[in-house]
């Protein structure tokens, strides 16, 4: 009979094999990678702490500022996608678009380092987004980087994946609560969003085996489904009954992208939720490319990786 330490609770190859006796193994290659100042864009980044008693972290990415230009950028909180249970603002990935970002919208950049499930279950995730948030529109804030170019009257939320769904709930949240010094969220991009819902639409599942995953995930980034209603909380499916309305979000521009991919579904179900609740047309917009879930971040030449940057820069409206 084997140990409790090899008794496999929930397996996700190739992202995470988790045990009974609370042991987690992420199992994807560590690709962090340092911050720096980028060759390729000039972007230069380096790591803050923003909560000492939890861990949390960012890594803030600055353009090059030619002539030492003093002008004010916008200001994007990004939230990293890995399904809420792996992933990190180092990751060389998260890293490369980080930096892209920030050279081609012309924005100041705060790239979340938020904790992960199931070893820091759901709300964790979205209390930190909070925090952050909280910490980057800070007037008081001590960071030279944003006291000397960080624009309060610009800030964004960005989200990808698992990363897109703490940005709806975190700028739901912006919507409800105040911000310091009566800062507000000016835009939010979601990139490919994880949201579930308990009943499927007809041809919403395209592959059963990670849907299911997917799903699961969810109860597990909820300590086992102790801290959620399933798949209809609102915080996964924010267009179920009884969800806030989507016109309580905390911002006045929405952009959401859709990919080729298990979320497809749900995120189209959410763009039309918004404009169901009374979202303008040319203030929420759809962007549907047709390519797989990670595109932008791993082919990030491709045609269709930098009609997503144009926009995301247009949103922000950082680039001259």
């Amino acid at each position: 009979m084997g140990e409790p330490d090899d008794e496999i609770t929930f397996e996700f190859l190739p992202l995470i094999r988790c045990y009974r006796s609370g042991r987690v193994d992420r199992l994807l290659p560590d690709t962090r990678v340092p911050p720096s100042v980028d060759a390729a864009t000039g972007v230069a980044s380096r790591d803050v702490t923003i909560d000492p008693a939890t861990g949390l972290w960012a890594r803030l990415y600055l353009p090059d500022l030619d002539g030492g230009e003093r002008k004010l950028l916008p200001v994007v909180v990004y939230l990293h996608g890995g399904g809420l249970v792996v992933g990190s603002a180092a990751d060389a990935l998260e890293h490369g678009f980080a930096n892209r970002l920030c050279a081609r919208a012309r924005a100041l950049v705060v790239s979340v380092d938020y904790r992960l499930a199931p070893e820091h279950p759901v709300p964790a995730c979205y209390d930190d987004a909070w925090s952050a948030l909280h910490w980057a529109v800070a007037a008081a804030s001590a960071d030279p980087w944003l006291r000397d170019h960080g624009d309060r009257e610009r800030v964004f939320v960005l989200g990808y994946s698992s990363g897109g769904n703490i940005a709806h709930n975190v700028t739901l949240r912006a919507g409800a609560e105040e911000l310091p010094g009566g800062a507000s969220v000016k835009g939010m991009a979601l990139l490919h969003p994880y949201f579930m819902a308990a009943k499927k639409a007809d041809g919403e599942v395209k592959n059963a085996w990670l849907r299911g995953k997917l799903e699961e995930m969810w109860a597990l980034a909820c300590g086992g489904g102790r801290t959620t209603a399933g798949l209809d909380d609102p915080r996964i499916n924010p267009v179920a009954d009884g969800a806030p309305s989507l016109r309580r979000l905390g911002c006045d521009r929405v952009l959401v992208c859709l990919a080729d991919d298990e979320l497809e579904v749900r995120g189209k179900a959410y763009y039309d939720g918004l404009l169901e609740s009374g979202w303008a047309e040319d203030a929420a917009e759809l962007l549907v490319s047709g390519e797989d879930h990670e595109y932008v971040h791993r082919d990030p030449d491709s045609a269709k990786a930098v009609v997503v940057m144009d926009r995301l820069a247009a949103l922000f409206g950082g680039k001259n």
